[in-house]
Order: structure tokens, then C-alpha cells, then sequence
């Protein structure tokens, strides 16, 4: 990977963080990305977001990051003649960014093994659940909390973890715990496990800052 280092206010003298340049994905309102913005913005992260992708140009995210001044870029799939070309459009304004680090969140689409060939090891994706469980095929968004409260599970939370070719099957990177409660509804558990996530995300951010 290539980093760029700059000093951080938060630190001590002559400490540096390694800075990233991110590509986000999101495929919804891109509340994870305004949380993870934010915490660029304020010092926390070291990493600068580079560019905004979405399969879907309804996505509520992007006019956030337009607002914001960050490049966004909606590319579907139904475009391209085959996932070959869907992948290489990906790579070239990956590549015209220069971004080494790649955060799905809350994208609904499986990413491209072209794509995941060429940035092993940087791209993470954050799921709603304590992970190996409530992963896989159909286990997002409020399914997953309608699963955790239906087998009684006593506690669910946020994974971080590396993408592979599997859905939800990567290196689990962080996890947080979230208490269930025996009166929660899936969108009671669904709003405590997203606070839960604005939080992990950041954080893990900063621990591949600090580590790399």
C-alpha cells in the first residue's frame, strides 16, 4: 500500500498517522460515510475520503458528499456488457484517486472479484450482527435484527471485516457488543446496532492508521 503520513493534533509530538485515501460505497442514505466524514473533519481520522460510489443514483449519500465537495460517481451495472467492464470502470477511478483503502457502507451489491483481487486487504465492510453469525446470503438490513430477536439471542452488535470473495465470510477485523433487550422490536435493536456501527467504523479506521 502507499500512504501518505501528516502529523495529527491529537497525538504526541513527532507521532504521525498514515493516511489513507478512501473510496466509500454506499447504496443508501450513507449514514456510516457522514459518520466516518465527520471524523475526518474533526480531527479523529488522518484519512481523507477521495471518492463517493453508488450503484444507485437515487442514494441519499450522495448529495451529502457533493455538498461536501467530494467527487462521487454512480455506475450500474446494467451499463456494462459484461462484470469485466463493470469492474474495469471501477479500477480506473480507483486508480485516478489513488485510493488504498475501500469502505462498503451499506452497499447492496457484491463487490467485483476484479476488484477485490487488486485491493486484498483493503476493503472493509461493516454488518449488522456479531459475526460468523446472521451473515450470508439475504442476512441485511432489518432481516438480520428479525433473526437476532426471533432465535433470543441476549446480545447482537457491529462487525468490521475484511472482504473476500464470500458474502460476510472475510477476517473479522473489530467487533462491538449491543445488549438485546426482551422488549425490543427489530427497529429499537436496528437504530442501537447503527449508533453502535458510526462508532466501530472510525475506530477501525484509526487502528489501520495507527498499526500500518
Amino acid at each position: 500500500m502507499n500512504y501518505k503520513s501528516k502529523s495529527h493534533s491529537n497525538l504526541p509530538n513527532g507521532f504521525f498517522l498514515k493516511a489513507f485515501n478512501i473510496a466509500i460505497y454506499i447504496s443508501g442514505s450513507g449514514s456510516n460515510f457522514k459518520a466516518i466524514l465527520n471524523n475526518t473533519l474533526n480531527g479523529y481520522l488522518a484519512s481523507n475520503i477521495k471518492l463517493v460510489f453508488s450503484s444507485n443514483e437515487e442514494a441519499g449519500g450522495l448529495q451529502y458528499a457533493l455538498k461536501a465537495g467530494i467527487e462521487t460517481s454512480i455506475i450500474k451495472r446494467n451499463k456494462f456488457a459484461n462484470s469485466t467492464e463493470f469492474a474495469k470502470k471501477q479500477l480506473e477511478l480507483l486508480n485516478k484517486h489513488k485510493v488504498d483503502l475501500i469502505i462498503l457502507a451499506g452497499y447492496m451489491k457484491k463487490i467485483s472479484p476484479k476488484v477485490i483481487e487488486n485491493f486484498k486487504g483493503q476493503i472493509l465492510n461493516i454488518h449488522p450482527a456479531l459475526l460468523p453469525k446472521y451473515g450470508g446470503r439475504g442476512m441485511y438490513g432489518m432481516n438480520v435484527h428479525e433473526a437476532v430477536l426471533k432465535n433470543k439471542e441476549r446480545k447482537s452488535g457491529a462487525t468490521i471485516h475484511f472482504v473476500d470473495k464470500i458474502y460476510d465470510n472475510g477476517q473479522i477485523f473489530m467487533q462491538k457488543e449491543v445488549i438485546v433487550h426482551e422488549n425490543d422490536f427489530p427497529v429499537n435493536l436496528q437504530q442501537r446496532v447503527l449508533k453502535a456501527e458510526h462508532e466501530l467504523y472510525s475506530a477501525a479506521i484509526r487502528k489501520l492508521e495507527k498499526n500500518n
